[in-house]
């Protein structure tokens, strides 16, 4: 699940996020099918920089829907754009919101197009698209399962992955062995790992016995192998882990292991709108709790997870961890 890391520089950082909302905001535009400036247009068609295209429209070469054109004019993505007579061939107003598949991955598989040792890959799995490739959003081990996204759009997975949203991830683990409260509490508050601390913003006990106990974790972020290693800092080894949620997006339903599902186009479109009105959300420190509170209803575009086969999950009302910690400043959640 190795994915990027922050700038160390306020300068680089802010220039970053700056970057980061432009690209949002851009996506966000063809999302809507609003107008965009000519040269801009011009310039993603590939013939030159912006400022080329102004001169190129400055010296009369460019014209809209037959007309002259003039630099600052807008356009849509059905106007009828010519260079020097020769119409440009611009994106199908469809492709503009860019496609986005749900797969369970299975555990066996990695997260990589290339293996020397030949095993299986998730991209195996996948559909062929018409232009371009999946790209994988972060990565989940060679023995993790669960819920894995993929895009067709570079700019769509950078802002998913980017540390600057902090966009919620959440497991369940089973683990050998039970979380006592202190071992709860140290995870909430962070634990020290060989490249940086880390911390659950919630663990929830969902049953089990002493020798193998389940639990649903969360943390709003996605570092190599970051949950086992976590539990590993507090004395206890993780048998199986599955991501079950990706921000508002959870594993559908009935999803077998090696299933996929795309989402509809108005899905991924309100998905990114979303997204803008929540980019202001930083995650906040706050000292560790205890508490009992009732988990949200799934709801909107968040798809319900599924029941885990064999084992019904409950949440118990005595004895050791129960939840600890909450959801204080959460993350960006799509």
């Amino acid at each position: 699940m190795t994915e990027q890391t922050v700038e160390s520089s306020d300068e680089s950082g802010k220039a970053s996020s700056e970057s980061l909302g432009n690209e949002l905001q851009d996506m966000q535009e063809k999302a809507l099918e609003k107008s965009e400036k000519l040269q801009k247009v011009l310039a993603e068609s590939g013939l030159g920089s912006r400022r080329a295209m102004e001169g190129l429209i400055d010296e009369g070469r460019v014209t809209v829907n037959g007309e002259p054109a003039y630099v600052g004019i807008r356009v849509l993505p059905d106007d009828r754009i010519e260079v020097d007579g020769k119409p440009i061939r611009r994106e199908a107003a469809i492709d503009r919101v860019p496609r986005v598949l749900l797969y369970n991955k299975p555990e066996g598989e990695i997260v990589s197009r290339k293996d020397p040792e030949g095993r299986p890959s998730v991209f195996d799995r996948l559909p062929p698209v018409e232009s371009g490739r999946w790209i994988a959003v972060g990565r989940l081990d060679f023995n993790t399962s669960g819920l894995l996204i993929f895009t067709t759009s570079g700019k769509l997975a950078n802002l998913l992955m980017h540390p600057r949203y902090s966009i919620e991830r959440e497991y369940l683990a089973r683990v050998s062995g039970e979380l006592s409260d202190e071992q709860g509490n140290r995870l909430v508050q962070g634990v020290r790992l060989e490249d940086g601390p880390a911390r659950f913003s919630r663990i929830v006990d969902e049953g089990g016995t002493k020798v193998n106990h389940w639990y649903r974790v969360e943390l709003s972020e996605g570092r190599n192998r970051e949950v086992r290693r976590m539990f590993e800092a507090v004395g206890l080894t993780v048998g199986r882990l599955m991501r079950v949620r990706f921000g508002d997006i959870e594993l559908p339903r009935g999803m077998r292991k090696g299933e996929k599902s795309e989402m509809s186009r108005e899905h991924v479109r309100d998905w990114l709108l979303k997204l803008g009105k929540d980019q202001s959300a930083e995650l906040q420190d706050s000292p560790a709790r205890v508490s009992r509170r009732p988990r949200k209803e799934s709801s909107g575009n968040r798809h319900p997870a599924p029941k885990r086969e064999g084992q019904e999950a409950r949440r118990r009302e005595s004895g050791a961890v129960r939840r600890h910690g909450g959801r204080q400043g959460s993350g960006t959640r799509l």
